[in-house]
């Protein structure tokens, strides 16, 4: 292990130092049968070490890896990207970019580096200053429910975003937040869809059909919202504040049941507080999503099968994915590399390569 590496792991708490990475053997299903798909678990193998904070992590053409990381506390401004070459793990990282505040969303799009902070979006030259000095704000000041704005996802010739949900004092959404968004190279950019609470994730699937993840937070007429995984409807209201979960009606937000009947619903139900953080179509099934699921410590299965049950809301029910992989202690992003998915794990600082249980 490079000395950079060392000197960030000393970091890390012991409860992170010994996190295991190994698969659960029960592969405990989200249904709550516990061996309804154990044939489907994931193997995890620890790549890299000694990251501080990883968020989202992306791929260039050439192989290497672009990750952003807290490097610091969550609100020290001391946020950075890094970039990593997978053939020499034990190298030091090059770190790119510096100073940055909470990034949670990088993006190699257009021939740049975009980066999403705290709340504001920047693009820049790869290969610019370290400083950040030169980059351009492509959007700033944006609404946030006070902590972070999410992921940043390439989908074709735009990159999508988020701005993640506020209220006003009288209940209504904060103007322009809970919006998916999406901007093309020349800076144009438009509304995807609205009414979520924090669409913090987006992944496309062959039949092009755009999924988020959505985090929910607070309470709706005294409840928590279940987290999900919703088909996303081009310009339409996905339902926040005033419905929430599996299009539960929430009355103190002026939810009726028409009007929550009409709002898309999820694939797959999450419990309260889940996180969800990252989705992604693995490489060996196109026909199934992989959720990174924060602070349950899983990674959920879900089938884009359409005959499969999307749940209910009668109140923390979940339905609709199996666990597959429990070896990561907080797993916050997952991309494809090649024929495995990698994933970071925040907490303890780590990049897992992961593949089909009895896959070489």
């Amino acid at each position: 292990m490079g000395p950079f590496l060392r000197r960030l792991a000393i970091t890390l708490t012991l409860a992170s130092l010994f996190a295991s990475a190994c698969v659960d053997d029960d592969g405990i299903d989200g249904v709550g049968n516990p061996d309804a798909n154990a044939s489907a678990a994931l193997i995890g193998e620890v790549v890299v070490e000694g990251l501080s904070g990883p968020t989202q992590l992306t791929v260039d053409a050439e192989g290497f890896w672009w990750v952003a990381q807290l490097a610091g506390g969550e609100n020290d401004g001391s946020g950075q990207v890094a970039r990593l070459d997978p053939d020499s793990p034990d190298s030091e990282p090059e770190v790119v970019l510096d100073g940055l505040d909470k990034p949670t969303g990088i993006a190699l799009f257009a021939g740049e580096l975009w980066v999403m902070e705290r709340n504001r979006l920047t693009r820049g030259s790869i290969g610019g200053a370290v400083d950040g000095s030169d980059r351009v704000i492509v959007a700033d000041d944006l609404p946030t429910n006070g902590r972070s704005e999410g992921t940043l996802t390439v989908d074709g010739d735009r990159l999508l975003y988020d701005t993640s949900g506020r209220l006003e004092v009288d209940g209504t959404p904060t103007e322009g937040s809970g919006t998916l968004w999406a901007i093309t190279a020349d800076g144009e950019i438009t509304s995807v869809a609205t009414g979520f609470k924090h669409a913090y994730a987006h992944a496309r699937t062959d039949d092009g059909t755009l999924y988020t993840t959505e985090v929910g937070d607070g309470r709706y007429d005294g409840e928590r919202p279940q987290d999900e995984l919703v088909p996303v409807t081009p310009d339409a209201d996905h339902g926040w504040p005033r419905c929430v979960g599996d299009n539960r009606v929430v009355i103190e937000y002026g939810g009726t049941e028409s009007d929550c009947a009409a709002v898309p619903r999820p694939l797959a139900l999450f419990p309260a507080g889940a996180t969800p953080t990252s989705v992604v179509v693995p490489p060996w099934d196109s026909e199934l999503l992989l959720v990174a699921l924060w602070n349950e410590g899983q990674v959920a299965a879900v089938s884009t099968d359409a005959g499969r049950p999307a749940g209910n809301d009668s109140g923390d029910d979940v339905a609709g994915y199996d666990v597959v992989y429990t070896g990561a202690e907080h797993p916050q992003h997952l991309v494809v590399d090649g024929d495995r998915v990698l994933l970071t794990d925040h907490i303890a600082g780590r990049i897992i390569a992961l593949r089909r249980g009895g896959s070489e």
